[in-house]
């Protein structure tokens, strides 16, 4: 993870400075999301990188607490919502594996262009499906590259132990979805815009687990 933590703090100019790719998409995953959030919701995101997602949702909860493993992306969030005066999101330097709170902390979880760059998304997804109420929901944007460009199963290690690319996740959308339903999730929503692009899922946990 510390590598991990070099790598993304190295890009956090680069990655603050970047336009977001298809605005039309990211504002449709906006809106789907906030069709599940109402403002006395506790919300919980991981890898939030330079907080865009987390302020922009943050008028309609309660509470959001943002975590990230780069204190570099951090610096750019936290430098934004005090510039917009939005004070109901905690951004903190942490990462999933090592994050603990109580079971059932949250109504929903925010897992947005993240899973693909952890080590074990298994462990993560169980992780999240414990830190949901019963009926939260998990909101995740994934990048399935297996499903495109298996050939980075081969490469992508090499590029790791380079520091020319970050960890790396080569999975498919199956295998994606497969991983959430195994930790007991039922899935609402699956939309993927175009082949090469991530797919979005909204995931919950079912009211009587």
């Amino acid at each position: 993870m510390a590598q991990a933590s070099r790598f993304w703090d190295k890009m956090a100019d680069t990655y603050a400075r970047r336009p977001i790719a298809d605005e039309e998409v990211y504002q449709i995953k906006l809106d789907t999301t906030r069709r599940y959030l109402r403002p006395e919701m506790s919300v919980f995101e991981f890898g939030c990188g330079t907080g865009g997602t987390a302020l922009a949702h943050a008028p309609y909860v309660k509470h959001i607490e943002a975590i990230d493993f780069s204190e570099n992306m951090l610096a750019f969030a936290r430098a934004a919502a005090n510039e917009r005066g939005i004070d109901n999101v905690t951004f903190s330097n942490a990462e999933i594996a090592g994050y603990e709170a109580p079971a059932g902390s949250f109504d929903v979880v925010l897992g947005m262009s993240i899973l693909h760059l952890l080590e074990n998304k298994a462990d993560v997804i169980a992780k999240v499906y414990r830190l949901l109420k019963p009926g939260g929901v998990f909101v995740s944007s994934t990048a399935c590259v297996g499903d495109t460009m298996k050939v980075f199963k081969l490469f992508a290690p090499l590029g790791q132990r380079l520091g020319l690319l970050p960890q790396l996740d080569v999975m498919t959308t199956a295998e994606l979805v497969a991983s959430l339903r195994a930790a007991g999730f039922a899935v609402e929503h699956q939309w993927q815009p175009a082949r090469d692009q991530a797919v979005f899922i909204v995931a919950r946990r079912p009211a009587d687990r």
